[in-house]
């Protein structure tokens, strides 16, 4: 763990490893205790010998995720459930997710998966309009707007995407990390293209958010759902409005919980939508939730850019081993690699207890917090 430092809790726009309180790059002394302890401690039952590098598939519950499901379940199987501290969670996660991508807490709606936010966008959208998005891209971002006969969508390899931008151009919708090879979208390219042409930017952040520092506000809208790289429960996803862009997104779906005061308009019309981004919230699901709210503790006390920094350089480790190997992994910054590898390389990695996935033809393998350099030379060494 000697790469990671703590102390840096803002993720901003910045990609070094912050310079708050912690140990820095392994500290002063160079052991990297600081990070060892934490880290270690919530996630004690890792076996050094299985070395898990497939994040970009789910990510693993800390101990303290984990403790808060089973103290919740555990409350109501016997008959004790505790709904004011359910929305104490959501409360907690909802801001604690508002400070990791650098906006304000009115700006987060909460949702429980991608498409069902990306729909909002795309139900609202005039007969005609184009829409801009990336070659194999993930279907949740891709298929709501595909879904309307009368939109334009336009399919563009990754890297043309900034150039695809053109006057006519409604909206550009990326991930901005993706799923199938690990590649960082050209996100600054993006915005700048989108803004000289007045066309709206959502961007998916399911694979990026965690450890990739970002500004929600740099674009229209962001969706990420938290169970990879912010190691929660699938059903915690999150919607971020700048702005001025909610008369974009459908108000038809809301419901009670979109209300400025939800427990006063259960029944009947609400009279009263919830200002800012929070009249697009869909009814939260408590436990994910409240594993969320501790995940994303996590990740705050750590700090995403000490996170990115540990992350990004195992992968390019493994990347270094792999081009030694005589392979040719997907080039680029991202904590995800992907490689096309021989028939026999699954095997291999399987009898080694190398966890990967292979969504692909290639293999992917994805580098989190918990990972070590270690895992790395005992994935390259299956491979050797």
């Amino acid at each position: 763990m000697d790469a990671i430092a703590f102390g840096s809790t803002g993720s901003g726009t910045g990609t070094g490893a912050g310079s708050g309180s912690g140990a820095g790059a392994g500290g002063a002394s160079g052991d990297g205790l600081a990070s060892n302890r934490l880290v270690r401690g919530e996630y004690p039952d890792l076996d050094p010998a299985a070395p898990y590098l497939n994040t970009a598939t789910v990510g693993l519950l800390p101990a303290r995720t984990a403790a808060a499901l089973r103290g919740a379940v555990d409350a109501w199987a016997a008959g004790r459930p505790d709904t004011d501290a359910f929305e104490a969670a959501v409360v907690s996660a909802r801001a604690a997710y508002a400070r990791i991508v650098g906006v304000a807490v009115e700006r987060v709606a909460l949702a429980s998966t991608v498409a069902e936010s990306v729909g909002l966008i795309a139900t609202r959208l005039p007969s005609g309009a184009e829409v801009v998005v990336a070659d194999r891209d993930f279907s949740s971002l891709v298929q709501p707007f595909a879904a309307r006969e009368d939109l334009d969508l336009r399919i563009v390899p990754l890297d043309a995407l900034a150039d695809a931008v053109r006057p006519s151009t409604a909206l550009v919708a990326v991930s901005a990390v993706q799923s199938a090879d690990g590649r960082v979208a050209d996100l600054p390219a993006i915005r700048a293209a989108a803004a000289a042409h007045g066309a709206r930017t959502l961007l998916d952040g399911t694979q990026s958010v965690g450890w990739l520092p970002l500004c929600a506000d740099d674009y229209d809208y962001v969706v990420c759902h938290a169970y990879k790289w912010l190691l929660s429960p699938h059903g915690a996803c999150f919607l971020t409005v700048r702005a001025g862009a909610e008369p974009t997104l459908s108000p038809g779906f809301a419901g009670w919980y979109a209300a400025d005061d939800p427990w006063e308009w259960c029944y009947g019309p609400v009279a009263r939508l919830a200002p800012g981004a929070r009249r697009f919230d869909a009814r939260p699901a408590y436990l994910p939730f409240v594993g969320a709210a501790a995940s994303l503790s996590l990740i705050e006390e750590i700090g995403v850019p000490a996170i990115h920094a540990h992350d990004t350089a195992l992968a390019a480790r493994f990347r270094d081993g792999l081009t030694a190997l005589g392979h040719t992994p997907v080039p680029g910054p991202s904590a995800t690699v992907t490689v096309a590898l021989p028939p026999t390389a699954p095997a291999r990695l399987t009898a080694a207890d190398v966890r990967f996935s292979a969504p692909t033809t290639s293999l992917r393998f994805a580098f989190h917090l918990h990972n070590t350099p270690s895992d790395v030379d005992r994935a390259l060494e299956a491979l050797a």
